[in-house]
């Protein structure tokens, strides 16, 4: 992709480039006074010498005429390049290659300048004949004045977008979740107001941000001291209790305790960036270790590297396979295999699975299903698994297999 900088400078190279051409049209098309000088010149000097079929002895008279007080050598050629008349040291032919009236050249680091006559004839001196500036020392002008214009409009355009650069890498740094970011405001025109707008959204976000970590900090602090007291009260009441409301307090308790730790969690992978533990991982080891802890789980696939969080892969794992124990038919069949820089975790059950519709909702959080409020789903698992394989620079979806059932599909950067 070009840089915003040089669309910017291009552009106005190409406009010079433009205007010099247009210019150099102009010229080449439109005879003005610079092309006028030679004409006149030469029809003068034609009207002083004699005709082309004069004698030597004439045509030499003729031009001490002309020459007369120019202090300089002076030659008359023929049409052909032959010497008609001279006045001093004689002076080489014209340069046949000029089309224009007059021309100019160097010979021994003498500048010579001529005028063609109308009749075919070139008087040539040592001294410049016209006033006017030539064809190409225009052309070079033009061409000095683009290369200046554009030699100083760099800087110019480069401290332009270098500003917005700046406010780029300022947006990028708050999208990747560095809530404290923030641009220098540089001037005062519209680039400058835009840095000034961004400072103040950014912070208000970093201020809503803070706001919601320490609610849903104090939130499960709140929460996790009426689970101690409770927890406390059912182990008190052991000899007296029902053991039926014993298990139901005991399995309230643990569905509360995992809403917690979910939550704080979701919070967590939403507002920090950056992985907190990156290494190397076994993910096949580690499936390994999860599907022992479920009965009726087969593991296939390969052994496969990952970079990431163990923790959270650990989780991730444990999510899917508590989503098929609870939801799902026995046995669970969990697949993991290598595709192009990625690790692809395959997750199903013997069940018919959610219908198609219901996929994406699947991993939207608190969603659940209307068999899922009599299994203690909390609607947060798939969410979760989303999330961390997001994290890990890959996915999480759910799709259908070939024959009806559905299963989830879960891909890992490897590199």
């Amino acid at each position: 992709m070009l840089r915003l900088y040089l669309r910017f400078y291009f552009a106005l190279l190409a406009s010079l480039a433009v205007l010099g051409l247009t210019a150099a049209l102009l010229l080449h098309f439109a005879r003005g006074p610079m092309e006028e000088v030679g004409v006149t010149i030469g029809k003068v000097v034609e009207n002083v010498l004699p005709p082309v079929q004069a004698p030597a002895a004439e045509q030499q008279a003729a031009l001490q005429k002309v020459a007369a007080g120019l202090k300089a050598d002076v030659t008359l050629f023929s049409s052909d390049g032959t010497v008609i008349a001279a006045i001093g040291a004689a002076l080489p032919a014209p340069i046949e290659r000029q089309s224009h009236p007059l021309s100019f050249w160097h010979w021994h680091g003498r500048a010579i300048s001529g005028v063609r006559l109308p009749d075919g004839r070139m008087l040539v001196a040592s001294v410049p004949i016209e006033f006017a500036a030539s064809r190409f020392n225009f052309h070079l002008l033009l061409v000095v004045a683009a290369l200046g214009i554009g030699l100083a409009a760099y800087p110019m355009v480069r401290q332009l977008t270098g500003r917005l650069e700046r406010l780029q890498r300022g947006v990028d740094s708050l999208g990747a979740g560095d809530f404290s970011a923030r641009v220098a405001v540089e001037g005062h025109d519209e680039i400058a107001s835009l840095a000034a707008a961004f400072n103040r959204a950014a912070s208000q976000i970093e201020q809503l941000i803070l706001a919601n970590r320490s609610l849903l900090a104090n939130a499960s602090h709140e929460l996790r001291t009426p689970l101690a007291r409770i927890r406390l009260a059912v182990e008190m009441l052991k000899q007296n209790a029902d053991p039926k409301t014993k298990a139901g307090l005991e399995q309230d308790i643990a569905e509360l305790h995992d809403l917690v730790d979910e939550i704080l969690l979701a919070s967590r992978l939403d507002t920090v960036a950056q992985h907190e533990v990156r290494e190397e991982i076994d993910l096949l080891a580690l499936a390994a270790e999860e599907c022992a802890r479920y009965d009726d789980v087969q593991l296939e696939g390969e052994s496969l590297k990952v970079q990431g969080d163990p923790r959270l892969l650990r989780r991730l794992l444990r999510n899917l396979l508590e989503n098929a124990k609870r939801h799902g038919v026995p046995p669970t069949q969990v697949r993991l295999k290598a595709e192009t820089g990625k690790a692809v975790l395959t997750v199903w059950d013997n069940g018919p699975g959610p219908a198609k519709a219901e996929f994406e909702h699947l991993f939207t959080p608190f969603y659940r299903r209307r068999e899922s409020h009599s299994t203690g789903s909390n609607g947060l698992g798939l969410s979760l698994v989303r999330q961390i394989a997001r994290r890990h620079g890959g996915d999480a979806k759910c799709a259908s297999m070939t024959d009806g059932r559905s299963c989830f599909i879960v891909t890992l950067d490897r590199r």
